[in-house]
């Protein structure tokens, strides 16, 4: 009995760690997940425009998909390479962001240059035209990946460095629930948004009182100027945090300059301001900054990827893929 007393006794102080433990990650996730918050709400902002135009049928199934490939990019990528490179070669971090931050300021210069200069249309890497829907689906959740990896990327990044110093496994388990949680109210409210118009016609034909089928009716009136908005914000959420990226990295590799002339303009801007508005005018400014330099490198970036890097990649993968849809 004594034995067994003390067997037990030994459970409670296990489980009393481990809850303490369970506090602690969760604890840590929040203080992180709240450092990135910036980044989160361009994620937010981006992701709408992935799935607008789509039949409302496949909306939900391609946020899902995104989610699903977010969650991937979190744990199965960043989590490990983000604990690795901050354990083992720092130094490779600030690079390997830039990259990131080049190919977000290259995106979000290219719809302004299709905006501005719209083609004949867009034909993929495969030959297959744009209007074939299950074709298109398929690149607009590939490409909606691919830009949550590099906004990913600086969700954790931000939160691994605002995680206290602490064993390697409490890193794991903070930045794993940092990544869930993001995820789950990123793309929660992207599901919300994107169904918001299908709320808004249910409450219209189906409200029981007057004010909730008139409130149906301004929802939807107001979505396709909503999800044009997303559009836009979501494209100078990419260019500002593109070229966010690119100057903190040129401020981590030893040139300062171009960060110091963001940063004594927008002091400067600040100034012209109340007290009450300056450090909201200052970040505003330096956030315009920001977005400014990233349209700039990502136009110097759009024929290089165009015309050098997209032919080459398809000259490499392309064939491959051919030879392997050939077969079936």
């Amino acid at each position: 009995m004594s034995g067994l007393l003390a067997l037990l006794d030994d459970v409670a102080g296990i489980a009393k760690i481990a809850a303490a433990s369970v506090d602690d990650v969760m604890g840590q996730a929040m203080k992180a997940g709240s450092k990135a918050a910036g980044a989160v709400i361009d994620d937010a902002a981006v992701s709408p425009k992935y799935v607008q135009g789509f039949h409302p049928a496949r909306e939900l199934p391609m946020v899902w998909k995104i989610a699903r490939g977010s969650l991937i990019n979190k744990l199965v990528y960043l989590l490990p390479v983000g604990l690795l490179l901050a354990n083992f070669a720092p130094w490779l971090i600030s690079p390997l962001l830039m990259l990131g931050g080049a190919y977000l300021c290259f995106e979000g210069a290219e719809k302004i240059f299709h905006a501005l200069f719209p083609g004949d249309g867009h034909v993929g890497t495969d030959g297959m035209q744009a209007d074939d829907p299950a074709h298109l689906e398929e690149q607009k959740v590939q490409g909606a990946i691919k830009t949550d990896f590099i906004l990913s990327a600086e969700i954790m990044t931000i939160a691994l460095s605002a995680i206290p110093e602490s064993g390697f496994w409490m890193e794991a388990a903070t930045l794993a629930v940092v990544g869930v949680m993001i995820t789950v109210a990123v793309y929660g409210s992207v599901a919300l948004i994107v169904k918001m118009d299908d709320m808004g016609l249910w409450l219209a034909q189906d409200g029981r009182f007057g004010i909730t089928r008139a409130f149906g009716r301004g929802t939807v009136k107001a979505m396709p100027a909503l999800m044009q908005t997303l559009t836009v914000v979501g494209t100078a959420a990419m260019l500002w945090v593109g070229g966010s990226i690119i100057l903190h990295g040129l401020g981590d590799l030893g040139w300062h300059l171009p960060k110091e002339i963001i940063h004594h303009a927008a002091v400067t801007v600040a100034d012209m301001t109340s007290d009450t508005f300056h450090n909201a005018a200052e970040w505003m400014a330096t956030a315009a900054m920001d977005g400014v330099f990233g349209v700039l490198l990502g136009l110097v970036l759009v024929p290089i990827g165009t015309k050098l890097v997209s032919p080459l990649w398809g000259a490499v993968f392309g064939g491959k893929k051919k030879s392997v849809t050939s077969g079936h």
